[in-house]
């Protein structure tokens, strides 16, 4: 692709020179034509002698249009006219337009009226737009245009630049892809034109930040190509970049001595029970971190039996974290004597700074830290937890199992829900963080280090915002490929407050372009905190699947119905069972149950119906991964049941066939244990739902399909 940056750059500077913020019509006209967005042939007239002329040189039928950098929404200013079939009509728009104008805003310039060509009916509408993003910065958009794309929105985004391939999953990401497809005997538009078309406007908006937003609505699609008939563009100033970039590198190499430290000093260490810095000093010495340890106070010799030290410089040898444990007001100066004495990072559990509107104070310990190259975690935080390491740096409860998942969470609230759900789940955790008021480090410092680090096989974060987007996304697209990465953003019903000047502004809330982008970087976003601990624990248990053909197999047909809602709410495929497969699941059941998928062995069947069918499914390759609904029967008790199903799923595995295996058990209390029986041994299995073990295959399907692992 060519295009011409020099006519852009001549219309944005000559109204920016202006001070506008709106570019006309012709303005637009100019753009579009220097990046190849087709648009219909059109000029602007200053009377009415030459919009007649333009109409007769265009053609009939034309659109005539106010043309005003004071009048954005024209046909509100009673500045438009379509289907004009004569110089008759047009020359009486003209004058019509031109007054309406006049009373809409007795001041507003006017330039003159477009007369445009008018578009034939036929075609689908659809709109193709960008925004500037605070998160993301630009994004491009694209869903059903016309008049009611701001009641449908259905629309769908993408980082710009988008690539082709990006560009074309916009078209499928919409609910009414569908139609653009061709439906009822309609022809199918030219996807690779609305393609080329999203590329284009996605590469506009990232060769020139000035421009915040592009509004084509509507575009005319059809099969022999597309036409953007209304072009609205905004512009102002390119967002500042204020956070400082760290190379990949320089990240690794700070987070390791965050996470795996040698020393650490305790800047405000307390002998005092009930005081931060003491609850910090026990949870380290009594948790058995095997390096040093060193309490900070100018008021105490010894604090927990070890050496206390006036400040960290008087702390012999190098040390690889400061906890701070004291007020705020004193964090500068500490933190200047951290630098002083090379600490690499900081982890500033105190608060009183942003999040209560001490922003100069924030402000002030960010620019020391830079200064004196120290990484700050928090502040505002609860500290943070690397079991492997057997490091307890917070002041709340400890926790040592030792696992695959690592958590992190912006509040404090949610931390200790994490460390609540952990515990009660006996879910082993490679480090729990505490991000807060995220003055430095953030999520794509923690997401490139456990991307990393071999003992994480699961990122699960919970976060509030994202303050550098496009960062997040370049460390979760390097970290997907290897391992699942689980968000779960707040704020969901808070987004699309804003004012925005376009409709693709009015439509780019934040949780819409959220969704979308995070899906784009092959996160998978959960609901709910609950569900993202859920996935968190067990999408490590599951191996990854070989393909899309899931079978269920329910000793309860109620139960069979429901699961089989849920693989189709979780976008899974129910495998069509072939003729010799159903006339194998067939020899295992009786005669009144029902073979097909769901496979119904009905509730009174013995254990060796169970394990046959289960064996049955592991066993034939076409079967891609299993879903077990077990339904409470004196026949065959929720541990037998357990058991067997453990037994075989280990069998199998020992053998090298690894499916992914889920569970849903229906019946009294027993069946909790059962659950908790499986689950440790590789099953995922709940009790009481047949929602919960299909979401978590989904997850598991979803972040399969991100990896590369599935087509």
């Amino acid at each position: 692709m060519t295009y011409d940056n020099d006519a852009v750059r001549a219309v944005l500077d000559a109204a920016r020179a202006e001070g506008r913020t709106a570019l006309t019509a012709p303005e637009g006209k100019r753009i579009t034509d220097a990046y190849g967005i087709p648009t219909p042939a059109e000029g602007l007239a200053e009377s009415a002698d030459e919009a007649v002329a333009l109409a007769d040189r265009i053609g009939f039928p034309v659109v005539l249009k106010i043309v005003s950098p004071d009048i954005l929404h024209k046909t509100d200013a009673g500045g438009v006219r379509v289907g004009l079939t004569s110089c008759a009509e047009v020359r009486s728009a003209f004058t019509t337009i031109v007054d309406n104008a006049r009373s809409y805003d007795a001041d507003a310039r006017i330039q003159g009226v477009q007369v445009q060509q008018m578009i034939p009916d036929g075609g689908q509408e659809v709109i193709v737009g960008a925004v500037t993003d605070p998160t993301f910065g630009k994004v491009v958009a694209f869903g059903l245009g016309g008049v009611l794309v701001e009641v449908l929105k259905d629309i769908t985004f993408r980082l710009a630049p988008a690539t082709e391939d990006e560009a074309l999953s916009m078209l499928d990401g919409i609910r009414a892809a569908e139609v653009l497809r061709g439906v009822r005997g309609g022809e199918a538009v030219d996807r690779a034109a609305l393609a080329d078309l999203i590329v284009r406007v996605s590469r506009l908006v990232a060769d020139f930040p000035e421009i915040t937003e592009v509004d084509l609505n509507p575009v005319f699609a059809t099969a022999s190509g597309v036409l953007a008939a209304d072009v609205r563009l905004l512009i102002g100033d390119p967002a500042p970049r204020t956070r400082r970039r760290y190379s990949r590198e320089e990240i690794l190499g700070s987070m390791r001595r965050l996470m795996q430290p040698r020393s650490v000093a305790v800047v405000g260490a307390s002998n005092e029970q009930g005081k931060i810095g003491n609850s910090v000093m026990r949870n380290l010495i009594d948790g058995g971190f095997p390096g040093e340890i060193h309490p900070v106070n100018p008021k105490a010799d010894d604090i927990l039996g070890r050496k206390a030290y006036k400040t960290v410089t008087d702390v012999p040898g190098e040390v690889d974290v400061a906890v701070f444990a004291i007020p705020a007001k004193f964090v500068p100066a500490a933190l200047e004597e951290v630098g002083r004495k090379g600490i690499p990072n900081a982890v500033l559990i105190p608060s009183g700074f942003a999040e209560t509107g001490e922003h100069e104070l924030q402000d002030r310990i960010v620019a020391i830290a830079e200064e004196h190259g120290v990484r700050l975690l928090g502040p505002n935080i609860y500290g943070y937890y690397s079991t492997w390491q057997d490091l307890c740096a917070t002041f709340c409860t400890p926790y040592d199992v030792k696992g695959p998942v690592a958590l992190t969470s912006q509040s404090g609230g949610i931390g200790m829900a994490i460390l609540g759900f952990a515990r009660t789940t006996r879910t082993g955790v490679s480090a729990i963080v505490g991000l807060g008021n995220k003055s430095d480090l953030d999520e794509d410092d923690l997401l490139t280090w456990f991307g990393e680090d071999d003992r994480t096989q699961c990122i699960a974060m919970h976060l509030e915002d994202l303050k550098d987007g496009r960062a997040f996304v370049e460390a979760a697209r390097a970290t997907v490929p290897r391992k699942p990465v689980v968000v779960l953003k707040a704020g969901r019903t808070a987004a699309g407050a804003k004012a925005a000047g376009s409709h693709t502004g009015a439509l780019a809330g934040d949780d819409a372009v959220y969704d979308d982008i995070l899906r784009q970087a092959g996160v998978i976003r959960a609901p709910g905190l609950n569900e993202m601990l859920e996935y968190a624990r067990a999408l490590p248990v599951l191996p990854a699947p070989q393909g899309d053909n899931v079978v269920i197999i329910t000793g309860a047909g109620g139960s069979g119905v429901l699961l089989s809602d849920a693989i189709v709410d979780n976008g899974l495929s129910l495998m069509e069972i072939p003729e010799d497969l159903d006339a194998a699941f067939r020899r295992f059941i009786p005669p009144f149950g029902a073979a097909g998928n769901p496979v119904d062995i009905t509730g009174g069947e013995p254990p060796s119906t169970y394990e046959a069918t289960i064996r049955l499914g592991l066993a034939d390759p076409r079967i891609h991964a299993l879903v077990l609904g077990y339904w409470h029967t004196i026949v065959t008790p929720p541990m037998v049941f357990a058991e067997l199903t453990a037994r075989v799923v280990e069998e199998f595995r020992a053998r090298g066939i690894a499916k992914p295996v889920v569970a849903s058990l229906a019946g009294d209390t027993e069946v909790e244990e059962a659950c908790a029986y499986l689950f440790e041994r590789g099953v995922v299995a709940y009790p009481y739902t047949t929602e919960k073990p299909v979401a978590v295959l989904g997850a598991k399907y979803r972040w399969a399909r991100s990896a590369g692992l599935l087509t």
